[in-house]
């Protein structure tokens, strides 16, 4: 595999969740406010409804279906013997609201640095997300445009259905082959990117055949957008 030169790529498209934050770390403490909710309730009910539909949304990624919107809380529903609302009111809260307080404190070290060094360089920024993703954002202290999600009205496509990376490309202007993915699974951000044509740069542990991996956001790929960023910082102090 080629070494990235970032002389190559004009756009740099984030994913989310797991992407920009330790997503083991926030659900260690989302799991102790749901333990905290099962015992003044005294019922499973809340955790078993959010690892159904977890599981509901994962096999509508490998499978995909027309109307995914309607079918993660129809057959969400339908296993747990809830209603749509309900489980929508649910997922909201539990998967979309409540971890917002934790974001901050999870955010993956380096990342507005890397991001100022990005722009700094010329680069635009987007997110691509299976999940809403501007209020993380905002949490995350971190900016992004054009930010498009699998669950938006023009989108309603899961990765790794790359719908939504040419969705980006077309907003932007950038050819795909200026373009670069960023994200944390291989059988999502990184196919999806594949089939849009971009090319994917990986968190993960160990490394891949097929797609470019990385650990952390001060390894070596990234070091020349941190050295832009903190030279710009330096720049400023001076003046």
């Amino acid at each position: 595999m080629q070494l990235l030169n970032w002389n190559d790529i004009d756009l740099v498209v984030f994913d989310v969740d797991g992407t920009l934050y330790d997503q083991r770390r926030l659900r260690f403490a989302m799991l102790r406010r749901l333990l905290a909710a099962t015992w003044q309730t005294r019922s499973l009910d809340t955790l078993q409804t959010l690892r159904t539909f977890r599981h509901v949304r994962e096999a509508l990624g490998d499978q995909p279906e027309a109307d995914f919107m309607r079918l993660q809380y129809a057959r969400t529903a339908r296993r747990r013997h809830k209603t749509e609302d309900e489980v929508r009111a649910l997922t909201n809260e539990w998967m979309e609201r409540q971890p917002l307080r934790f974001l901050a404190g999870c955010r993956y070290p380096h990342l507005d640095a890397l991001f100022a060094g990005l722009r700094s360089a010329g680069k635009q920024i987007a997110v691509f997300s299976d999940y809403p993703a501007s209020d993380k954002l905002a949490a995350l202290g971190l900016q992004a445009q054009p930010i498009v999600c699998a669950t938006d009205a023009g989108v309603a496509r899961l990765k790794p259905d790359p719908f939504g990376l040419l969705s980006i490309l077309r907003q932007t202007g950038v050819p795909a082959q200026r373009a670069l993915m960023i994200g944390d699974r291989f059988d999502r951000d990184a196919i999806a990117a594949s089939r849009a044509g971009m090319r994917a740069l990986i968190r993960a542990r160990k490394p891949h055949p097929a797609f470019d991996t990385f650990r952390a956001y001060d390894d070596p790929v990234f070091q020349p957008m941190l050295m832009r960023a903190k030279n710009r910082a330096g720049q400023g102090a001076t003046v």
